[in-house]
């Protein structure tokens, strides 16, 4: 069989989850022309919940997963999704597809089920193959975030879950992040694409689920974990 027909043999149905309406228009873009790629785009969501209703609907092969969405990040779809992926017969595969190369968001959904973790530099050509090999059963990871999920899961000495930083949501880690980096509230709120005052509610619930006091607090305490 030459690649040509392998291609046309081959079929995967693939649910796209991002929060930007344009990301994912571009992506269907790239690898929607299934008589192309061979994947077809059955569905698309912009957070948490629209995920899991549309997800549970289609039974995608693949869920190209965004890590940080509205209603919990990447890994409450995860979580809620887990019937799904442990489906013997036909299990949904998870690959997430993120701006972010943060150490602790590539761990956390590795750690929730998803299969794979690449960046959004990826090339059309190329997300076109992790999508079948996450179909297929392999892992794909970026090459420089292979090297996170080595270190968390071969590392004995390491604690396995930073119980503190569990308690907060992908978008809270996020905001917790730049602000230990020393950014102001309307900075972070341009960068983020949300309001002033969305910013200031995650930074209270930050603190409070964290028992500190105030940003200078915060930010020792980032800093001691080498979020910053």
């Amino acid at each position: 069989m030459n690649e040509e027909q392998h291609r046309e043999q081959r079929r995967a149905r693939v649910v796209l989850v991002d929060d930007h309406r344009m990301f994912r228009t571009g992506v269907q873009a790239e690898i929607g022309n299934t008589a192309e790629t061979g994947v077809e785009v059955v569905g698309e969501a912009a957070d948490v919940d629209q995920a899991v209703t549309v997800i549970t609907a289609t039974r995608p092969d693949v869920v190209l997963l965004d890590v940080h969405l509205p209603g919990g990040g990447g890994v409450e779809v995860l979580r809620r999704s887990a019937a799904l992926m442990a489906d013997p017969e036909r299990p949904v595969r998870f690959l997430a597809l993120s701006v972010s190369d943060a150490a602790e968001d590539v761990i956390g959904v590795i750690r929730g089920g998803a299969r794979g973790y690449v960046t959004k530099t990826i090339t059309g050509a190329d997300l076109v193959r992790a999508v079948f090999r996450v179909a297929e059963g392999d892992a794909v990871f970026s090459p420089r975030l292979a090297g996170f999920v080595l270190d968390a899961f071969a590392s004995t000495d390491a604690p396995p879950v930073d119980e503190d930083l569990d308690r907060l949501t992908q978008r809270e880690r996020e905001v917790l992040r730049l602000i230990a980096r020393g950014y102001a509230y309307k900075e972070i709120a341009k960068q983020l694409f949300i309001s002033v005052k969305t910013v200031e509610s995650h930074v209270s619930a930050v603190l409070r689920k964290l028992q500190l006091s105030n940003r200078h607090e915060l930010t020792r305490w980032a800093t001691a974990r080498r979020l910053v």
